[in-house]
């Protein structure tokens, strides 16, 4: 059959030669996700047709459910197209297509990869979201893309809104890039349909955040400088509480419109792991550890103790405090699963307290998995006027959901230390 398909003209220009690679990078907008996604389902019907029979992967690095996956994504774009609507069975946790020869599989790199590859033969991979992808899980999933037949082979697709120069993503596949690889650098310029909301905000963030503007917007790396509040303060690195920590603090923020709710765990103490080229206090004597994060945006009240209890193992054993501006919800969340939760205590200037008591830290250390909370902290800045490029000591009200929940769960040590004066002479 012959069909017309309405696609990014970056998009085909990238299907249009042959690769086992292809890269996609750039900024908000760009519609490179909704693209990959109705592509994915593309390819998928040219194999089937073909005969072939096995799983597509949709992967990133860490995935705790299928809420955090591509699922949805790959639904809406399968289900824009009629014929493939009519060629695809879409049930409430599985795409398949209806002859049963290809169905596609959701999975974390690091901890879900085994059970599927021990199962099905994987016929191509799509990997979303896939800066944060570490060097160890790249490892381990490239090898196992091997499969090949008659007029075909298993294809490895990357796509991804660059942050650092130095992320295990870009120095594999740009920095120093396989054979039979294509990058495509693709942005909102490059999208025939940027939406008019989006392109408001877009033209917002370019008078009034012109600091993260070219990263946000443009697919450029996120270059850190003075406006960046948290700038030399974090790393992003794996760990296990130590049980000297004091701990575990939990905090959440509530989720309006739309932004997300957000929870995080954290706890403080020292650095009891030894590391190259940091003497033996390694990190520090004094850290802040964020160990889990849950996050979504839309999220009912009703299924908050579940969707971060699932995400942040007993949460709701331990106190949690949580934004006080609405009194009404911190009671709802009260009485269906989450008892020990309290509204936290804010005062004028809290924000900008919470901010300098985290920055006393030695360091800041986020386990790989709490991507949300990383991404933040690379975005968290003070406004730039847009004239001068003088760093206003304002902060930006964006950015700071994770935040948000850490300076809760932080709030009495926050509050004790204005008392004794330890944010200003530690």
């Amino acid at each position: 059959m012959r069909a017309t398909i309405e696609e990014l003209p970056k998009l085909t220009a990238n299907f249009a030669r042959p690769a086992r690679t292809r890269v996609f990078k750039g900024g908000r907008g760009s519609g490179k996700t909704r693209g990959l996604a109705k592509r994915s389902a593309l390819r998928i019907y040219q194999l089937a047709e073909m005969g072939v029979e096995g799983v597509f992967l949709a992967s990133r690095e860490h995935l705790n459910s299928l809420d955090e996956s591509s699922m949805e994504e790959i639904k809406a774009s399968i289900r824009s197209e009629p014929w493939l609507a009519d060629y695809f069975d879409i049930g409430e946790k599985y795409i398949r297509t209806r002859n049963r020869r290809i169905s596609y599989a959701f999975a974390g790199l690091r901890h879900n990869l085994d059970s599927i590859k021990s199962k099905a033969r994987i016929i191509g991979n799509w990997t979303d979201e896939a800066e944060s992808v570490s060097e160890i899980a790249w490892r381990k999933l490239i090898p196992t893309l091997r499969e090949e037949g008659p007029g075909w082979h298993v294809e490895n697709w990357i796509s991804y809104n660059p942050e650092s120069p130095d992320s295990a993503t870009h120095k594999r596949f740009v920095l120093n890039r396989p054979e039979d690889c294509i990058v495509t650098n693709i942005n909102w310029s490059d999208n025939p349909w940027f939406p008019r909301v989006l392109d408001k905000e877009r033209r917002d963030d370019q008078r009034k955040r012109p600091e993260t503007y070219e990263h946000v917007w443009n697919g450029a790396f996120l270059t850190m400088t003075d406006a960046q509040i948290f700038n030399g303060k974090f790393v992003v690195d794996d760990f296990e509480p130590d049980e000297e920590w004091d701990g575990p603090y939990h905090g959440g923020d509530f989720g309006f419109s739309q932004d997300p709710a957000a929870a995080v765990r954290c706890w403080i103490g020292h650095d009891p792991y030894a590391r190259d080229g940091m003497g033996p206090e390694g990190y520090g004597d004094n850290c802040l550890w964020i160990e889990y994060e849950a996050g979504k945006i839309a999220l009912e009240l009703d299924d908050y103790a579940t969707f971060i209890g699932d995400r942040i193992p007993d949460f709701a054993k331990y106190v949690a405090r949580w934004d006080s501006a609405q009194p009404g919800m911190i009671s709802h969340i009260k009485r269906h699963g989450l008892p020990r939760t309290e509204a936290v205590e804010k005062w004028p200037g809290s924000v900008e307290d919470g901010i300098a008591f985290v920055r006393n830290f030695d360091r800041v250390i986020i386990h790989s998995r709490c991507t949300e909370t990383a991404r933040e902290h690379r975005l968290y800045s003070y406004k730039v006027d847009p004239r001068s490029q003088d760093v206003l000591p304002l902060v930006v009200d964006k950015h700071n959901h994770y935040i948000d929940a850490i300076r809760y769960a932080l709030a009495p040590m926050i509050k004790a230390s204005l008392k004794t004066g330890w944010v200003l002479t530690r």
